[in-house]
């Protein structure tokens, strides 16, 4: 049943990746799924982890690791084959690139059974639009400074979401000459609320906080990131260098605490509000820690006040009869949690909930 579980799971990933526009990961985990179902190179690779959950993301890990070492130069056969490192890709011929990604399992083991020990972090900053919405949504009814607290932060980078330049058709928020453009936000026409002139975000802290935090000024960090965005996707990978350039002139703070340790210290204070935000990382906390964060969250909530007010603001997957949506939800104190947007997993485009 090992094989099988990991399999299985193998193939969600390919189902998954073919979706969201990834051909050249789709057809490559079909022919991993394969591999270890006849125990090659694939299957010596992710041994001990076939019984892994899905959150565990062991396909992911797989591709991470060897992205790694085509963008270190370490697989040059393989990299013709990746438009990350300057190769092509052609879905008319989907198992060209498979004979050297097969190698590059094999020659590279020992590099790729340590990646495996990782979780995928890629700090999506495309989600940082989701984030930014709920974020000037709050502010319409608590015009304050913005204390900013992250969690699973990965390297920080979306802590920097307010730098980034959101662009949709009558809406455009951020620095027009950043280095981070977020275009085509949404898939029609923005929300009414966000037409017109938004505020000026002024923040006051920003810390974040993630089990294994990267840091995205080191090389070996930079590369987890890079590895992490799938290859034939270079909207993403713009993105991310765009964001690394702003990381390296403006540093935040990521702790290496779990999210309700994290959030045990951190208190409302008046002329300011005080935020918690979220997105696409709560898959990853065990039930018993996330029952913690929420009670943390409550504390939070109900400390809000007028002057000291409180925001949780969400982008997360929620499970909808046989499937997930991707929902942006804001809470502000103690009222009721508002669904304001539903997006792409990777956070563009966003559109409007349906009733």
């Amino acid at each position: 049943m090992s094989v099988e579980h990991a399999v299985a799971m193998i193939d969600h990933q390919a189902a998954a990746c073919a979706e969201l526009g990834s051909p050249l990961y789709a057809a490559l985990l079909h022919r991993v799924s394969e591999d270890v179902r006849a125990g090659g190179p694939c299957a010596a690779a992710i041994a001990g982890y076939e019984d892994a959950p899905g959150p565990d993301a062991i396909a992911l890990r797989l591709l991470g690791g060897v992205h790694a070492l085509v963008l270190t130069g370490r697989a040059p056969s393989l990299a013709a084959h990746y438009p990350s490192a300057g190769g092509s890709f052609d879905p008319a011929s989907p198992d060209a690139p498979w004979p050297a990604f097969r190698a590059t399992v094999a020659a590279g083991l020992p590099w790729i059974r340590d990646w495996l020990t990782r979780p995928p972090q890629t700090n999506e900053v495309g989600r940082a639009s989701l984030l930014i919405t709920g974020l000037l949504h709050t502010l319409a009814a608590a015009p304050l400074p913005v204390r900013l607290f992250e969690l699973g932060s990965s390297a920080g980078l979306n802590l920097l979401a307010d730098r980034f330049r959101c662009e949709a058709p009558g809406f455009a928020y951020g620095p027009a000459d950043s280095p981070v453009l977020l275009p085509q936000a949404w898939r029609d026409a923005p929300p009414s609320w966000l037409a017109g002139p938004q505020p000026a975000l002024s923040f006051i802290e920003r810390r974040g906080c993630d089990l294994t935090p990267i840091d995205p000024l080191s090389p070996e960090g930079a590369l987890a990131l890079r590895a992490y965005v799938w290859a034939d996707q270079p909207a993403r990978t713009a993105r991310l260098d765009g964001a690394l350039q702003l990381a390296a002139k403006v540093p935040v703070r990521v702790e290496a605490l779990g999210a309700a340790d994290f959030l045990r210290d951190v208190q409302v204070v008046d002329g300011a509000l005080t935020v918690v935000w979220h997105s696409v990382m709560r898959q990853y906390v065990p039930a018993e820690e996330w029952a913690r964060v929420e009670a943390e969250l409550d504390r939070l909530a109900a400390a809000s006040t007028a002057s000291a007010p409180f925001a949780h603001i969400a982008f997360e997957p929620r499970r909808v009869d046989a499937g997930h949506r991707f929902l942006l939800t804001v809470r502000a104190g103690l009222g009721r949690e508002r669904t304001i947007a539903e997006a792409a997993p990777h956070g563009l485009p966003a559109w409007e909930p349906e009733a």
